[in-house]
């Protein structure tokens, strides 16, 4: 099945094909020219040079937060520079199109109190039948790595079993978010719970050959869906099933998975500041145990001190909106 339909479809596919002989990932990619693509359909045009005005008009057209239109004009826009430096256009359609203004955002976070209390209410879920107990338990342990060691949620559900390494206590995460391996010291108390996990697998699971660290069904891995419904339960159970907020240009996000790692680290970083440690000088550490692929990238999570200071943002926000 071919991706694009319109009257540009063989130029964006040579784009693509293009930017992955680079060495890039093209998969996000894809999906916003896949948006354009569709545009250009609707807007039932078949063929000629694209002008400024109509980029203006896709631009209000897109029904998304203003850093996802962004992001769909940044992509659209490399798309016409391999156009321009193929001679097919004289310039960029896109140079003068402005971004639009983007609204701050500000993650859910956990304090430590919090954490402990979701993995607490994820624990008493368990069910305990046979055919139930190894699944919940595995999804209970993907809650605990997230939680403990900062992981994406892809992360613990990709691991293979060889990826814990007992006698180091590390878990090896190949192929990350951008194509990086790293090696992730696991907190005593985490690995002692991957250690039981096992041991407890092993006791139910006679002639186990799944590879997976974390067990699913017929020898897979566990489903992100799933994971996700568990997750949200036990925020339910401790009564932080709160929904995502608009203040002003400022977007107040609300309690997902991706949170735990948002926590992870400005957990952290706080943890640092009240030993009278240097947070700066910790930024380089985190960011290779994080994966990200910048410590500048991890910098911005200093603008958070923690979950207190989260909350009395939004009241503070709140009370400016309605004039309190």
């Amino acid at each position: 099945m071919k991706p694009f339909k319109s009257f540009l479809a063989p130029l964006l596919c040579e784009y693509l094909i293009h930017r992955e002989n680079l060495g890039y990932e093209t998969k996000s990619t894809l999906s916003y020219l896949k948006t354009f693509d569709r545009y250009v359909r609707e807007k039932r045009i078949k063929e000629g040079l694209l002008q400024p005005s109509f980029f203006l008009e896709l631009r209000s057209d897109l029904k998304i937060e203003s850093r996802s239109v962004n992001t769909a004009l940044s992509n659209v826009r490399m798309f016409f520079e391999f156009l321009v430096r193929r001679g097919i256009y004289e310039h960029n359609p896109l140079q003068d199109v402005p971004p639009l203004p983007e609204a701050y955002f500000v993650p859910f976070v956990f304090s430590p109190e919090q954490i402990d209390q979701l993995l607490t209410a994820a624990c008493k879920r368990l069910r305990k039948t046979e055919c139930s107990y190894l699944k919940d338990l595995s999804q209970y342990m993907a809650i605990v790595l997230m939680a403990r060691c900062g992981l994406r949620i892809s992360e613990p559900l990709r691991m293979m079993r060889h990826h814990y390494r007992q006698e180091e206590k590390t878990l090896c995460i190949e192929k990350t978010k951008f194509k990086k391996d790293r090696l992730v010291p696991v907190p005593m108390a985490a690995a002692t719970e991957i250690e039981n996990y096992l041991a407890v697998r092993d006791s139910l699971l006679r002639n186990d050959h799944n590879p997976y660290l974390l067990a699913g069904f017929n020898q897979k891995g566990l489903n992100q869906e799933t994971l996700r419904l568990g997750f949200h339960r036990a925020v339910k159970d401790i009564g932080l099933n709160k929904t995502k907020q608009t203040v002003g240009n400022i977007n107040f996000g609300a309690p997902v998975p991706h949170s735990l790692r948002h926590s992870f680290a400005i957990n952290t970083l706080k943890q640092i500041k009240d030993r009278d440690g240097s947070r700066q000088h910790a930024l380089p550490v985190l960011a290779i145990y994080m994966g990200h692929r910048k410590y500048q990238f991890t910098s911005a999570y200093l603008k958070v001190s923690d979950a207190k200071d989260v909350i009395g943002l939004i009241e503070f926000a709140k009370s400016q909106k309605f004039g309190k």
